[in-house]
């Protein structure tokens, strides 16, 4: 996570520019500036064909809790955030949440779990009531593949 502020902020501070002119220059009229562009970071190419999927639980699937979740990846490798390979990345589980923007690090709060320990499954806790569940595999800074790797989002009803 640190790695990741000192980034944006670097990335940040790196868009920034000296408008101002010498006291004895002569003003000219300026043209106004377009918009500035939304900032992105560089995305790590997936693999062709790469894809991420539940195991479990299927979709529909009636769970208590705890919810027993695994996650399954074909041709990419998982490995711990930090970890900067080749057709790499590790898991992010989103709940009741639609995608973050994929040009930045995927936030990490109760809706964007992050696994960066490199694990497969998990054991979460829900309210009881539907919830949508999706998978989205994130480089060695939490930004997601290009393209992206996520799965189909799939909705569980915990009693």
């Amino acid at each position: 996570m640190k790695i990741q502020i000192l980034m944006l902020s670097i990335v940040i501070l790196g868009l920034g520019a000296c408008t101002e002119k010498p006291a004895d220059e002569p003003t000219a009229a300026v043209e106004p500036a377009a918009a500035p562009s939304p900032i992105t970071m560089q995305r790590t190419a997936s693999a062709e064909g790469a894809r991420v999927f539940f195991i479990t639980p299927a979709d529909g699937a009636t769970v208590t809790n705890p919810i027993s979740v695994e996650f399954g990846v074909e041709g990419m490798e998982v490995v711990k955030a930090g970890t900067n390979q080749p057709h790499s990345g590790h898991h992010h589980l989103l709940i009741d949440t639609d995608l973050p923007d994929l040009g930045l690090p995927i936030p990490a709060d109760e809706h964007h779990v992050h696994f960066g320990d490199g694990r497969t499954a998990t054991e979460i806790s829900l309210p009881p009531g539907e919830h949508s569940l999706q998978m989205l595999l994130g480089d060695h800074l939490h930004i997601p593949h290009d393209p992206p790797l996520m799965s189909e989002v799939i909705r569980v009803t915990v009693e």
